[in-house]
């Protein structure tokens, strides 16, 4: 998943981007690690922050 490099690219920290998304700061890195996957809401909620596709996120496609 594309997690890591979209939030250092809006330059913001793990817990940031977990309180904006309503998460924990340990789900976030774990989503970035891969230690575990998200589901269908919250990748909806990741792509609709990051103004991706659900597809470029998860790195099925490098058109944003």
């Amino acid at each position: 998943m594309r997690l890591k490099e979209l939030r250092k690219e809006k330059n913001i920290t793990q817990l940031r981007l977990a309180m904006e998304l309503n998460m924990s700061q340990n789900t976030i890195s774990r989503y970035e690690t891969g230690e575990r996957q998200a589901g269908y809401d919250e990748l909806i909620k990741i792509a609709d922050y990051f103004n991706v596709s659900i597809d470029y996120l998860l790195e099925r496609t490098d058109k944003k």
